[in-house]
């Protein structure tokens, strides 16, 4: 049994094609269900973020994975298989241990990402996939990612996506502080760009969303008002920077109410922001005059500045990962010999109580003691003996030498005597 990562990410997919195969939180438990029945896999977790959708598995025929996948997703395989990735085992380790370390990410050394892995593996363990193999592996995750951000500075001057937003605002709207501000959601992603836009001290900050405790609790933080989610469509007008971020698998501003909105507003421009992967903002409202719309991958084109400044770091970071990539491979090679171990002591104290109960029968009938303890060390080192010497005898041609190696590195032989 091997493992296996496969997925498609910001790298290698455009967020059109990642919104199509975004596993909706409430239905990850059924979908890791489904895909350890449907399919020869012991075991399985998937990590589904805005930008990324990834399987962990291990199985024995990795092909079968990719055709769950567009098949779960209502996707044909041949369209998918352009932007996806396979990694067989040391690459899937490796590949793991990179993104929670935040090498992996839109924003190089981000510290999100470890949160959403740790809920993966979370997810997998009540959804009852999560076996011990993939356990050690997500363990094993967090102490490198841990490693990473401890000794390196892949954490230091970061440019956030929350930053991008405020940046890009910035290009359309000279003064941020000028402005009214819509936020869609309540979720970490806008309690950030929360923090970062009201540094900017704008006119008036909003926050929307499905649960009206959270938001509630998230504006009592910034000095915002609170929206219901159904209020967003009358409400939009009267703003002129939008960010969204909620976990809808469908769009929740549509097309007719941007344009409803822009006539209100006799055409004055709007910044949009959509941080959703499926996208909450239908992408048609790109093409208004008046608004100008930004998705992740957008903000990802902002964030790249950032990088150059920690290219060090990344390379130590590499190096520390390949190490520990190393270290696991060991550990999973050493589960192999596990049963054979058992078996061989198992087999030992079976033959050491067969002679412990001739010894005690001898003693019992009134032998000496001395005599019955020679009896039972001969008696032992002739059992333990008899395997490897009935191999060596009965060895021939090129296999004597190899068989008389192979005992003489078991038993840590000197071939001098």
């Amino acid at each position: 049994m091997q493992l296996f990562a496969l997925g498609l990410n910001h790298h290698t997919a455009p967020v059109s094609i990642r919104e199509q195969v975004a596993f909706q939180p409430e239905l990850l438990a059924q979908a890791l269900g489904d895909f350890v029945r449907a399919k020869p896999v012991k075991e399985a977790a998937i990590i589904s973020t805005c930008n990324r959708t990834e399987l962990y598995f291990a199985t024995e025929q990795p092909q079968d994975a990719a055709d769950w996948f567009a098949e779960y997703h209502r996707v044909a395989l041949h369209d998918l298989a352009p932007y996806l990735y396979t990694f067989p085992q040391r690459d899937a380790v490796r590949h793991v241990f990179r993104v929670a370390s935040g090498l992996d990410s839109m924003v190089i050394g981000e510290p999100q990402i470890l949160g959403q892995v740790k809920d993966a593996m979370r997810q997998a363990e009540q959804a009852g996939t999560l076996g011990a193999t993939l356990h050690k592996l997500f363990q094993r995750t967090f102490s490198v990612a841990k490693e990473v951000r401890s000794t390196t500075a892949i954490g230091a001057n970061i440019v956030s996506m929350a930053a991008a937003a405020v940046h890009l605002s910035e290009r359309i709207f000279e003064r941020v502080c000028e402005q009214r501000v819509l936020f869609v959601g309540a979720g970490e992603m806008i309690e950030l760009c929360a923090a970062h836009f009201s540094g900017e001290q704008p006119r008036k900050l909003t926050i929307a969303n499905r649960t009206p405790a959270r938001a509630e609790s998230l504006a009592a933080r910034f000095g915002a008002d609170v929206l219901r989610l159904d209020q967003v469509g009358e409400a939009l007008a009267g703003y002129d920077i939008v960010v969204s971020c909620t976990g809808s698998p469908l769009p929740i501003i549509g097309l007719g109410m941007v344009e409803r909105a822009l006539k209100a507003r006799r055409h004055r421009p709007m910044v949009m922001v959509d941080l959703a992967v499926p996208r909450d903002i239908e992408p048609e409202v790109a093409a208004l005059g008046d608004v100008f719309l930004y998705t992740v991958d957008d903000l990802a084109k902002v964030v790249d500045s950032g990088l150059e400044s920690r290219q060090a770091a990344v390379v130590e970071a590499e190096n520390i990962i390949d190490e520990r990539v190393d270290g696991f491979l060991h550990w999973l090679d050493s589960r192999d010999t596990v049963p054979t171990i058992r078996a061989l002591r198992a087999h030992a104290d079976l033959l050491r109580r067969a002679e412990l109960e001739r010894a005690a029968r001898l003693l019992a009938r009134g032998d000496d003691p001395h005599k019955v303890l020679e009896a039972l060390s001969h008696g032992l080192t002739n059992k333990f003996l008899h395997a490897p010497t009935r191999f060596l005898n009965e060895a021939d041609g090129d296999r004597s030498g190899d068989g008389a190696e192979l005992v003489q590195r078991l038993f840590n032989l000197d071939r001098k005597h």
